[in-house]
């Protein structure tokens, strides 16, 4: 029988979405991709694939899953099979550098940046930015890995000759500048199936590790699940959220074959809109939703189940 395969490496971010799928009794398969065999000389299964797979997987013990995951979409391509979130998606996903050139080539704005690869180019690079304000990244990121904000480049020589300078997995790292936003807080907008969603406003101030799902690791100092205050929540979905920004963000997906998405912005004291990650992989926030009455997942869940009718006919359990 055809079904959805879902490919992953983390099982706490599938459980929301496969709890979805049995709701609509959606037949389903978990691919969890942080090791495997792939015969290349046998044909992938019936059905439709979709890829959850993470740029912080490495964080999880799981290394080379994006590696292993990258040949198994190429296979699966190959075959014709309709996968969701493909190599492309994939692709974008381990690479902020890729992202902002993507984003760029479709009039999307976004915070100037230096790639860098050694500590000493990265002492070079702050240089650039002439006494303002900067930030470290990884370019292969997720859960704000190696985010840290400086004020000068002698904070930063200190950060990266002492015990806590994280080395990025692929060896670069970013400098970008500093944003000074009016209020502390982000954007961020949800797309299924290529269409918007909607958008949430996220809270900075205590740090800049701001993953939504409902289960993070318990090394994420400043991951704002499960501290929400009741007068002022981490995560707020923004009524009737319109803004130019929404079409641009749906050509750039739609030119890189992602599907479903999360793109965060923040906006400047100018009101100008600054463009900084598109996060293949998204999760959402149970309580923001549950308030909103919107479920991303269940969204997820139904256009999955519409994408498997349309290939295979109705298929249910």
């Amino acid at each position: 029988m055809s079904k959805v395969y879902i490919i992953h490496e983390n099982n706490d971010w599938t459980v929301h979405l496969t709890k979805r799928l049995d709701e609509l009794k959606v037949p389903y398969e978990e691919w969890h991709l942080d090791e495997g065999l792939l015969d290349l000389s046998k044909e992938p299964p019936e059905g439709i694939f979709y890829s959850r797979m993470s740029a912080s997987s490495h964080t999880r013990g799981h290394r080379f899953a994006p590696e292993y995951t990258a040949q198994v979409l190429a296979w699966l391509e190959a075959h014709s099979r309709k996968v969701f979130n493909g190599s492309r998606a994939l692709e974008l996903e381990v690479s902020k550098v890729k992202q902002y050139l993507e984003l760029n080539k479709h009039g999307v704005r976004t915070p100037r940046t230096i790639a860098t690869v050694g500590k000493g180019q990265l002492l070079d690079a702050a240089k650039e930015f002439n006494g303002k304000a900067f930030i470290t990244k990884h370019n292969r990121a997720g859960k704000g890995l190696g985010v840290q904000l400086f004020q000068s480049i002698e904070a930063l020589k200190a950060y990266v000759d002492g015990p806590s300078f994280e080395e990025p997995v692929d060896g670069v790292t970013l400098i970008q500048e500093y944003i000074q936003a009016p209020e502390s807080y982000i954007t961020r907008c949800e797309f299924v199936g290529g269409e918007f969603i909607y958008a949430v406003r996220v809270d900075t101030s205590e740090g800049f590790e701001l993953c939504p799902a409902d289960a993070c690791q318990i090394g994420d100092l400043f991951c704002p699940v499960g501290e929400e205050v009741e007068e002022k929540p981490k995560f707020q979905v923004i009524e009737r959220f319109n803004d130019p920004i929404i079409k641009k963000y749906k050509r750039v997906l739609e030119a890189n074959n992602i599907n479903v998405a999360g793109i965060e912005f923040i906006k400047n004291e100018s009101d100008e809109i600054f463009t900084y990650d598109i996060n293949t992989n998204t999760n959402y926030n149970s309580d923001a939703e549950a308030k909103a009455g919107k479920f991303g997942m269940l969204e997820l869940a139904r256009f999955l189940r519409e994408e498997l009718a349309a290939e295979y006919g109705a298929v249910t359990r």
